[in-house]
């Protein structure tokens, strides 16, 4: 059989996913496995992501290639990029120790400057030229001896690492060597405190991802409370089953072990502080600066140093061959060179993939304001209904906006009413809304006119009928209880339409890219795109929410004795939905799933295309102060002067 026959379509995604799961995917790097749950590892900081799953299948892949319990897809709810979040605030600012090397993005970005703050004692580590070798298995030797030499001497250590998978076997070498060690990563989070709080002790060699190198203050001597609270509960005594003993013996405890640790500090102190042993280099010099950072705090003294090979990831996009000619020539096996030729270039390859890694987030921000302004027009609705609005204006221009999208649909392209599908109109509009006129007297009141007179005349008529039954529903129910009706229809159509529609708009962002290749500009067609998606689910939202309405159980709301009950309301809306979802598979349609679910059955070519008739600046607004020729801030995509600029004109012409 033929893969890419359509029959087989699933098939492409499942074998895609497969292929990514096993060879792109490595356990221990991108990923670990505790209790039977995978879990995502923050290429960034080292730290576990719970909660987090990858999308589009591909976790359900990952699942089954470790042959763990295979969970079902999250659902997006909501969804805002870290750029966009921050940006909501009015006033913004931060406070961290490796700013600097991203300046030029935090004023690209936020319109932040960086201020460098001098630190409050001089920095006295020592920071060491880069020794590179030639194998990981030579550079790995080299560390372990390296490793075993200062822990004879009582110097504490620590080992930087890329990744879990990297932390656990340079663990096993120094077992084999019987360097007594702890380890710190994704998998060992839960003894985090407790690993940091003992490795400035004597002695200590500890080996860790990058989780260690952010935020963690690594005492020399180690951390007083920490071995003090250590040493009561190792004598029997804790806060939780003997709180009044622990207190009564803490502060006595607390002033001897402060005494021990300030000898041992002074100890360390002698010995060359912390030596942090990075065993390669990040992609981002934050991140090596944050585990440099860890040693010489607070005016100690300190040692830092990388040990590189040129089979690690990173040296790839160096110029490897002519340092490998160079060291093949006259060194010996082992042997490392320390140049700062090779140390310059690794940092110029740290510059060359930081400058992409934002071109990349600056893509991304691009994308998502597309989406940030769809978000504040929906979130804005959204908190209406939440706050008890009332929104039956809103519900009767619903009405009016789907009986006029139904009439355009019925014109067939022509202006004349006579080649109208008024049959067709008559069964559409009743899947979605009762419509009580004589049609015989419809067609003889629109025949005469032509164009829009006869598209106002003909939704006039349609809405007026429609309205009227509205109203002896609200007459039965009552106008708050109605009101109420109404704020919770809205509110679950409004959150499943969004839903799908950030679906929608992750699929299309997936391959936007290939656009490029038509000579088009991805963005511009993001935007042009995501604007007629948006106004598809507006007019969704509308038709639905219209459609609900008319389902609910009218008889069964006025005979509840308490007609404010949540519950019983929320139960009333979703057989409502669920009866409209019924009537929508009876009809069989066939093809592509119209936009809304009130189609019945009625052939797709009845709904027109939102685009086709309505223009992104027919909302009437305009945004004094816009350049003519800067992008329109509705989000269209067009210049301002082609889309609302074009409503400024006409209200300066009047």
């Amino acid at each position: 059989d033929n893969l890419y026959e359509p029959s087989n379509t699933a098939l492409i995604g499942y074998l895609n996913n497969a292929l990514k799961a096993k060879e792109l995917f490595l356990l221990d790097r991108d990923y670990v496995v505790t209790n039977g749950e995978v879990l995502i590892v923050d290429e960034h900081t080292g730290r576990v992501l719970p909660g987090r799953r990858y999308s589009e299948g591909l976790h359900q892949a990952i699942e089954a290639k470790e042959n763990v319990e295979v969970k079902a897809e999250n659902q997006t709810f909501a969804t805002i990029t870290l750029q966009n979040y921050f940006r909501m605030y009015d006033k913004l600012a931060g406070m961290t120790g490796t700013a600097e090397t991203e300046a030029a993005e935090f004023m690209g970005t936020y319109k932040l400057g960086v201020l460098p703050i001098p630190s409050n004692r001089p920095v006295i580590r020592k920071d060491k030229d880069d020794l590179i070798f030639r194998t990981k298995k030579e550079k790995l030797t080299a560390i372990v001896r390296d490793v075993a030499e200062r822990h004879a001497k009582g110097q504490p250590v620590l080992l930087g690492t890329a990744s879990v998978e990297s932390s656990e076997i340079l663990s096993s070498l120094l077992d084999v060597a019987r360097i007594p060690h702890q380890v710190l990563n994704a998998k060992q989070n839960a003894k985090e405190a407790a690993v940091v709080a003992v490795a400035g002790r004597k002695g200590a060699v500890t080996v860790a991802t990058n989780m260690a190198g952010r935020g963690t203050d690594i005492m020399l001597g180690g951390n007083v409370e920490f071995l003090a609270d250590a040493k009561l509960k190792a004598e029997g005594y804790s806060p939780d089953d003997t709180p009044e003993e622990y207190e009564k013996r803490w502060p006595g405890v607390l002033a001897e072990v402060k005494e021990q640790v300030k000898d041992e500090h002074e100890e360390v102190k002698n010995l060359g502080g912390l030596y942090v042993l990075g065993t390669e280099r990040h992609e981002s010099r934050r991140i090596d600066n944050q585990l440099r950072g860890r040693s010489g705090r607070q005016g100690d003294p300190g040692e830092s140093r990388f040990y590189l090979s040129l089979e690690d990831d990173l040296m790839r996009l160096f110029n490897t061959q002519l340092v490998a000619r160079v060291m093949a020539k006259g060194l010996p096996e082992g042997e490392p060179i320390e140049s700062k030729y090779v140390s310059n270039g690794v940092r110029t390859a740290q510059k060359t993939v930081e400058a992409r890694n934002f071109e990349m987030r600056k893509n991304v921000l691009k994308y998502d304001d597309v989406m940030n302004k769809q978000r504040t027009v929906i979130y804005a609705e959204r908190q209406m209904v939440l706050k008890g609005e009332d929104i039956h204006e809103d519900i009767l221009k619903f009405i009016s906006d789907t009986v006029e999208s139904y009439v355009r649909g019925a014109m067939k392209g022509s202006d004349k009413p006579k080649n109208w599908d008024l049959d067709g109109l008559k069964d559409a509009l009743n899947s979605v809304m009762p419509v009580l006129l004589d049609w015989d007297q419809v067609r003889e009141t629109i025949i005469n006119l032509k164009g829009e007179k006869a598209v106002t005349a003909l939704r006039d008529l349609i809405v007026d009928s429609v309205v009227k039954v509205y109203s002896l529903i609200e007459d039965r129910l009552g106008a708050d209880p109605l009101r109420q009706i109404e704020r919770r229809v809205v509110l679950s159509v409004l959150d499943r339409k969004w839903r799908e529609h950030l679906y929608e708009m992750d699929y299309l962002k997936d391959g936007i890219g290939l656009r490029g290749m038509g000579q088009r500009d991805p963005l511009v067609e993001y935007q042009r795109e995501g604007y007629q998606m948006y106004n598809s689910m507006i007019e969704a939202i509308k038709e639905e929410s219209i459609q609900l309405l008319f389902h609910i159980d009218i008889n069964q709301i006025a005979s509840t004795e308490d007609i404010s009950s949540d519950d019983e309301l929320d139960e009333d809306v979703a057989q409502a939905s669920s009866e409209v979802d019924a009537e929508d598979q009876a009809a069989g349609i066939v093809g592509p799933a119209p936009l809304s679910h009130a189609e019945g059955d009625v052939p797709l070519s009845m709904r027109p295309k939102n685009e086709e008739w309505k223009t992104p600046w027919s909302d009437g607004r305009t945004f004094p102060g816009t350049n003519k020729n800067d992008e329109c801030p509705c989000g269209s995509g067009r210049k301002y002067k082609l889309c609302h600029g074009q409503n400024e004109a006409e209200n300066k012409a009047e």
